[in-house]
């Protein structure tokens, strides 16, 4: 466990780089990231999680140009939510791109995709190569981690390495949005309001 800095930030990229796992926070609570495309190190994160295997895993992006290695379309819809809530805590779900692994769509031809409004994150992802998976750094059922040390205590040598960033800034998740079809829907609303999201749909 060592605090975020540069030096953190350049030994976390050379453990994803190599296939490895780490777990930092992220806009919301902690994460557990490995290299979206490297197929060994997913397993590696599903192994840890024990997730069930319906379950995707979602990403968070460095920059909004990163969002088009994982994304098939940006419909219309799309374009409007991310121009008002990008940077933010909002996961939008959209088509995936054949190449993206079926463990982060867990089969649906889906994948959530976040650009984190807080530019500490960004720079470890950016540092990591622009995209690492985030999903909660806890086993399968058991609360999200807010710290590093409840982190620790959940994975004791399951780790290569955890970023201390600091307590989570939040007690609510992110909003997930999917907008994979015509229909908008709301799969969880979390820091972001229900209604905030509805005042964009509803704009004459």
């Amino acid at each position: 466990m060592i605090p975020d800095s540069a030096d953190a930030r350049q030994r976390a990229s050379q453990i994803i780089s190599a296939g490895g796992l780490i777990a930092f926070r992220t806009d919301t609570f902690y994460g557990l990231g490995v290299e979206p495309f490297n197929q060994a190190a997913l397993e590696r994160l599903k192994a840890l999680k024990g997730r069930e295997a319906n379950k995707p895993i979602l990403v968070i992006i460095s920059d909004e140009e990163q969002a088009a290695r994982f994304i098939a379309h940006r419909s219309r819809a799309f374009e409007a939510v991310a121009a008002r809530h990008w940077p933010g805590a909002l996961t939008i779900v959209a088509l995936a791109r054949p190449e993206v692994p079926a463990e982060l769509t867990a089969g649906s031809g889906t994948i959530g995709v976040r650009l984190p409004d807080d530019e500490d994150v960004r720079a470890l992802v950016r540092a990591c190569g622009g995209a690492l998976t985030a999903t909660s750094a806890n086993p399968a059922g058991a609360a999200p981690a807010r710290s590093a040390l409840e982190v620790a205590n959940y994975f004791p040598d399951s780790l290569d390495l955890i970023v201390d960033g600091g307590e989570a800034v939040t007690d609510k998740p992110s909003t997930v949005l999917d907008l994979s079809t015509d229909t908008p829907r709301l799969i969880r609303e979390g820091v972001i309001a229900r209604e905030q999201l509805a005042e964009i749909f509803h704009q004459p």
